[in-house]
């Protein structure tokens, strides 16, 4: 089997092996060496990438100990490689997978849950915890992390004999067959894990959760850490500087500045509603016959449905459109007449769909002008 170098040295990026062997897959090659310094996805963490012996190492997995090199070029059989871990990116994932293990602790700590799964993805730290958390509780917990990160207390891992494992209380998912690797994180938390970690909590940087959702019978708690958590937060700042100065607000009162202009447009919509609808009104008083038609730019999209009602109440089958593109909005409405397969008609006529009941249908038709659909809904 492969020796696995980052069990003992998770700081380890650049080292040398011998290539055992080297087979094409897919368009790439898989390689394997007698020892390698990349991890290889696993147990919620993503694999290393990097270089080998001037090829690039695409992906890394772990097939019964033995760890295979997905490259994008091939290596030759019985060749001493030099090997080169992605040193940003092993970082990064240092600080997800550490950061986890300082929160879910904390969490198990006070409130006995187990985290019961956990990914670092892309985006963010996923665990799942099997009992519910408010945000109070999150965010409680968030501040208690950043305080062992703070302290910058040891972060140690290894393999215990038999005897020390078993006089060990630990966290696992799984019970596990042969040697298990304890990492513990002093004070904090002890867990049987597999993946690479920093030595003290001070490399974590700090934790930020950025998500809290029910998950099953618990609750997901999304999180950020360290590099990672730096490059959001200046996202975050940099959207709310500039919206804070459209707003002509204090940084920290955005929020605040938000929600008026929100109010302000909800009152200026429900006062152009209500002038649209005086227009449509007066548009009305000039329909007469038993079909009515009005086309009125002046009411929205959705309140055809309530002037049709009104237009309705004058007339056998009213019909109200409003400019949408280069087509309209319409609905049509009868209190006698069942006006579905007269939208049916006009729809085919002008291109359209809508339906509805028979007292009143709408949707959206592409082209016509007030006339054509007046003689359409006209027709017996």
């Amino acid at each position: 089997m492969t020796v696995h170098l980052y069990d003992n040295d998770s700081g380890l990026l650049d080292f040398t092996a011998n290539v055992l062997s080297c087979r094409e897959k897919d368009g790439g090659y898989i390689v394997t060496l007698d020892r390698t310094a990349f991890f290889p996805e696993g147990g919620g963490q993503g694999a290393d990438h990097g270089t080998l012996g001037g090829v690039n190492v695409l992906d890394v997995h772990d097939k019964h100990g033995e760890i295979e090199h997905a490259t994008d070029g091939p290596l030759a059989v019985g060749d001493t490689v030099e090997g080169r871990v992605d040193g940003a990116r092993r970082l990064s994932m240092m600080q997800q997978h550490s950061g986890e293990h300082i929160f879910t602790g904390i969490v198990h700590s006070l409130f006995g849950y187990d985290n019961v799964g956990f990914h670092i993805g892309s985006e963010a730290v996923t665990m799942d915890f099997n009992g519910p958390l408010t945000a109070e509780d999150v965010a409680r917990v968030e501040r208690l992390a950043n305080e062992v990160i703070w302290k910058n207390v040891p972060v140690r891992a290894w393999i215990p004999d038999k005897d020390e494992l078993a006089a060990l209380e630990y966290r696992s998912k799984k019970a596990i067959d042969g040697d298990v690797r304890i990492v513990q994180v002093e004070g904090v938390d002890t867990c049987a894990c597999c993946g690479t970690h920093v030595k003290t909590t001070g490399s974590v940087g700090q934790i930020k959760v950025i998500g809290l959702m029910k998950y099953k019978s618990g609750v997901r708690v999304s999180i950020l850490c360290g590099v990672r958590a730096l490059d959001e937060e200046n996202v975050w700042q940099r959207e709310l500087g500039e919206a804070s100065h459209a707003l002509s607000s204090k940084l920290h009162e955005t929020g605040t500045a938000v929600h008026k202009v929100i109010a302000e447009r909800d009152a200026l919509r429900a006062k152009n509603a209500e002038l649209g609808m005086r227009v449509f009104e007066m548009m009305a008083q000039q329909e007469t016959g038993d079909v009515h038609v009005v086309v009125c730019d002046a009411i929205g999209a959705g309140d055809v449905r309530k002037a049709a009602g009104k237009l309705a109440e004058r007339c056998k089958v009213a019909c109200v459109l409003a400019p949408r593109g280069e087509g309209y909005a319409f609905a049509v409405c009868s209190h006698e007449t069942d006006v579905r397969p007269l939208t049916k008609k006009m729809c085919e006529a002008l291109g359209g769909k809508g339906g509805g009941p028979k007292d009143m249908t709408q949707g959206t038709i592409e082209r016509g002008n007030k006339e054509e659909i007046r003689a359409i809904l006209s027709a017996e």
